[in-house]
């Protein structure tokens, strides 16, 4: 950091952006984790990111730059070397009449600077960027993954004709290259399928899949067996599915890898989740939380005890939302407990459990230990079956916090789910404070997002005429927002994804519909009377904000 951390301090309180109590965590947090201040204060999501680095840059008297935002061209990039560039942390951005614009770790090393001139031959003008935005910006540096993979097999081919030997692919070679661009290009999943005539490299980003690049059939088991070896598992077995975890060390962290695989009529399918710490380390505001839903998960979190629920479909959020409502509760004065399948994250100060059936380790006996070790609050990865939900909810009315996750399509049917797991109305009603449904859509690529003027007709088609007029009111054009494409977003239009969010919060009058057994449909009607925003009505509030499209509204609601 370019200011010292008690001159940071003093900013952040002098400008009240951080209380005095948060501050006081937050250098905690920096002591026992042996972390500078700045990134505890990340963590803690005291301030965001791009805040805290407009503050240095306007303490030390410089411009900011967020290098996310800004298309920087190869030919610009690579007027600085990728050797120096890492060395020093910094980044050239921009080429115009006044000269080389560079970003920079540390804007006031005026050697630095009058080295890039002295190589450039042009003025440059120096910014502020953060750390963790230069390390993005590193990976411009990168070769595309076709070129990066056929790299490696010509080199070889190549090798092999000059030593008169059998090309021997490096396959620790390839299995590093996926995950390693995986992981830049902020892949959710990776999916290697073998084909008849190739195997088959997919990467999931921002819930789409992608083909990345089509490998030599005879690669395929061999890069199996590799993953096979890095995750512990059988590479004998060819015929059964196998599940197991990996991690893969990246430039600035320990990547968890969760491993699936499983036998298909070509040969083996492996799919592995990258569960990158960066993608869990946002607020729940970040995560998309209107500010009355971030109102009301707030009060249900800060009672003592309780049930918090969070339903939808695999993949659509839940565990991450359920881990950072965790995060605020993380404190050294409450026991946290955990059983989960798998254990996506590992939370300092947080005992996790991994469920295993082989020794009879399920989420029931594993929540039975549980309510036997003090706990303050506990998360429950999934609510499965009867005998979870009956401990579960038992747990939240004997004075504990109790979250968990359900799989059911919005918030009002998370009660006949509970209903049919057996649980007794009564129960369910006492002890269930909030509901959050949710799904995740992909986010407008703000920087070649632009404005188009569309008829309010085409919208009544897919979604009706109340639910429009609710939205936009009385207008028969509505404006809206999309992403061009551009080389930063691989042509898509959109970056990163956001929530949309339905939040039931369990009232006098709600409880009372629970006790009757009332349908859900009756719940629904009672909890939008209240104010409840449906995932779809959330999900157009951030299509007027300009966030998302309304194409990937109806992409994953279906309505």
């Amino acid at each position: 950091m370019v200011i010292s951390e008690e001159k940071l301090s003093k900013i952040l309180l002098e400008t009240e952006l951080v209380s005095e109590d948060k501050l006081k965590e937050a250098k905690e947090l920096s002591a026992h984790e042996r972390i500078p201040l700045f990134k505890a204060i990340l963590l803690r999501d005291l301030i965001s990111e791009e805040n805290l680095g407009r503050i240095v840059a306007d303490e030390i008297g410089f411009p900011f730059v967020s290098l996310s935002k800004v298309h920087i061209t190869d030919d610009v990039l690579k007027l600085i070397p990728e050797v120096v560039a890492k060395k020093q942390g910094i980044i050239a951005f921009n080429k115009d009449k006044d000269g080389l614009h560079l970003a920079m770790q540390d804007p006031k090393n005026v050697q630095i600077r009058d080295f890039v001139e002295k190589k450039v031959g042009i003025p440059v003008i120096s910014y502020y960027a953060t750390q963790q935005d230069i390390d993005r910006g590193l990976g411009l540096y990168t070769k595309d993954v076709t070129q990066a993979f056929n790299e490696i097999i010509e080199e070889n081919v190549k090798k092999a004709k000059v030593e008169g030997i059998k090309a021997e692919l490096p396959i620790i070679k390839i299995v590093d290259t996926i995950l390693s661009y995986a992981d830049r290009n902020k892949a959710s999943d990776v999916h290697i399928e073998p084909e008849e005539k190739y195997s088959l490299v997919r990467f999931r980003v921002d819930g789409v899949l992608h083909d990345i690049v089509k490998l030599p059939p005879e690669v395929h088991p061999q890069v199996v067996t590799r993953i096979k070896v890095l995750s512990r598992l059988r590479t004998d077995e060819h015929q059964a599915p196998q599940d197991g975890k990996l991690q893969y060390k990246t430039e600035d962290e320990n990547l968890d890898v969760r491993v699936s695989i499983v036998p298909i009529t070509e040969g083996e399918k492996v799919v592995m989740r990258l569960l990158s710490e960066k993608s869990r380390q946002m607020s729940l505001a970040e995560l998309g939380f209107s500010n009355q839903d971030l109102d009301r998960v707030e009060r249900a979190y800060k009672k003592p005890y309780g049930m918090i629920l969070a339903t939808g479909p695999t993949g659509s959020g839940k565990t991450t939302t359920m881990y950072s409502i965790l995060k605020f509760l993380n404190k050294r004065g409450v026991n946290i407990m955990t059983i989960e399948d798998p254990v996506e994250y590992d939370i300092q100060g947080v005992n996790q459990i991994q469920v295993n059936p082989k020794t009879n380790l399920t989420f029931a006996t594993g929540l039975r230990s549980i309510v036997r070790q003090d706990p303050d609050i506990i998360l429950v990865g999934e609510i499965r079956d009867e005998e979870t939900a009956g401990i579960a909810v038992n747990s939240a009315m004997t004075g504990h916090l109790v979250l968990s996750t359900l799989h059911t399509n919005d918030a009002p049917t998370a009660v006949p789910r509970l209903l049919d797991m057996g649980m007794e109305p009564f129960l369910i009603a006492s002890s269930v404070n909030v509901i959050i449904a949710q799904r995740l859509v992909r986010k407008i690529h703000s920087v070649c997002r632009v404005s188009e003027e569309m008829d309010v007709s085409e919208l009544t088609k897919h979604l009706g005429e109340p639910l429009v007029k609710k939205a936009f009111g009385d207008t028969k054009t509505i404006r809206m927002y999309r992403g061009k494409g551009c080389k930063l977003d691989n042509g898509t239009g959109y970056e990163g994804r956001v929530g949309i969010y339905e939040v039931l919060e369990v009232n006098d009058e709600l409880r009372q519909a629970i006790v009757e057994r009332k349908d859900s449909s009756v719940i629904k009607s009672i909890a939008v009377k209240n104010a409840m925003s449906t995932m779809v009505e959330d999900g157009l509030q951030k299509v007027k904000q300009g966030l998302t499209t309304i194409e990937e509204i109806l992409r994953v609601t279906k309505e």
